[in-house]
């Protein structure tokens, strides 16, 4: 059995600049969880690969080509790939997400 504590897993240099930690990988998906503190934003990009989304904690805004729309906490988005997306924290606490890259 292997167990990842997400608090005791350090955080990767990013494009974004924001707290992101891997806390799973095979070779068929990854599993990592971000957090943005209020007004921060990942920056607008693509994957080569389908994502999703699911929101652990906060609120927050996510956009994905032309469509934007606000989440929260409990909720799932999909995201296509090589179709631009973001996330921001809208909110006054902290925005947690994971974001899962199926290969």
């Amino acid at each position: 059995m292997k167990i990842t504590e997400v608090v005791k897993t350090s955080s990767f240099e990013n494009v974004h600049s924001v707290e992101a930690k891997k806390i799973y990988a095979d070779d068929n998906a990854q599993v990592i969880h971000m957090a943005l503190k209020p007004g921060q934003s990942l920056k607008k990009h693509t994957t080569p690969v389908d994502v999703f989304f699911y929101i652990l904690e906060g609120k927050g805004a996510v956009e994905i080509g032309d469509e934007k729309q606000e989440v929260e906490k409990d909720t799932l988005i999909e995201s296509p790939k090589d179709i631009p997306h973001l996330l921001q924290n809208t909110g006054e606490d902290i925005f947690r997400f994971l974001v899962v890259k199926l290969s």
